[in-house]
């Protein structure tokens, strides 16, 4: 209950106080390609349910049907605008809706996607008993995904098999320790993190 009090109280202020902010990126999407402002991505939630992921459109539009995964900080699916947003994880703060309605939290395990989701184990399920979030550890160590992307000659075999066993297990100690302290934490040290 606390939790979620938290999450309700700060989205909406974040969804105020950022409003200017969002009109202005708003503006800059739709200047420089054709598209919705937003993306809409299914994502695997609470209890393995799909819901709608909310995030600034920072690729053209189409590139989806080209690959999951974004490589490298000069994938030309991204809009120059869209470099923008994901150097300083601004294309993230539509997720404030996501927190507001109740289907993410502040910090949780980041939601796959289904594709990923179906090549869990049985024990790996238990990140899906808890609510995903904006940020949790793995979105700190791997704050630069992208780019050990570009350096692979198969960068979904890398995720899969490197990355995303890495993800689990950092999602898994979240878990099992988690607590409003831990969640503070998480939240200043991804600040810190976008900042350096």
């Amino acid at each position: 209950m606390i939790k979620r009090l938290f999450d309700i109280i700060f989205s909406a202020l974040g969804l105020i106080l950022l409003l200017p902010l969002l009109l202005l990126i708003a503006i800059l999407l739709k200047i420089e390609s054709k598209g919705p402002v937003f993306y809409k991505q299914v994502r695997v939630g609470l209890n393995s349910t799909d819901f709608k992921i909310f995030k600034f459109r920072t690729m053209f539009v189409g590139s989806d049907k080209k690959g999951l995964l974004t490589v490298g900080d000069r994938d030309p699916r991204v809009t120059k605008t869209g470099y923008f947003l994901r150097k300083y994880k601004l294309d993230e703060f539509p997720q404030l809706i996501n927190v507001f309605i109740g289907n993410m939290s502040f910090v949780g395990p980041r939601p796959e996607v289904r594709k990923y989701v179906s090549l869990y184990s049985k024990s790996d399920l238990e990140i899906l008993t808890v609510k995903p979030g904006i940020t949790d550890y793995a979105s700190i160590v791997f704050r630069d995904e992208a780019e050990l992307l570009k350096t692979a000659e198969n960068p979904e075999e890398l995720y899969v098999n490197e990355i995303m066993p890495k993800k689990i297990a950092l999602n898994k100690q979240y878990i099992n320790k988690h607590n409003t302290l831990v969640d503070i934490k998480i939240i200043l040290k991804t600040i810190k993190t976008i900042i350096s």
